[in-house]
């Protein structure tokens, strides 16, 4: 992990920041963009996020079937839900 970390510019961590918050987005598209494996996105993810922030994340994402391809539904076929507005820089960009 801490090699891969090491060579992800900051863009990189930003975007895989904004990957996981996403639910329809699987770990398993982190790992084929990125190279980061579910334990390895989440250990990034607490050292990039404030304590509190990382727990909510985590309380949301824990057992969350979208966040994994095997488990989730047939009918899933997209990473965004249609009503998310776009997010850059991990801000919520205003419309």
């Amino acid at each position: 992990m801490k090699n891969k970390t090491k060579e992800l510019r900051p863009e990189e961590v930003d975007r895989i920041v904004e990957m996981a918050w996403e639910d329809r987005t699987p770990f398993d598209a982190i790992y084929n963009q990125f190279g980061l494996r579910e334990q390895e996105v989440i250990t990034l993810m607490r050292r990039e996020m404030k304590p509190q922030s990382f727990r909510m994340w985590r309380a949301r994402v824990q057992g969350r079937k979208t966040k994994h391809l095997k488990n989730r539904a047939e009918s899933v076929d997209r990473f965004k839900c249609s009503r998310q507005r776009t997010i850059s820089s991990n801000k919520i960009s205003k419309r």
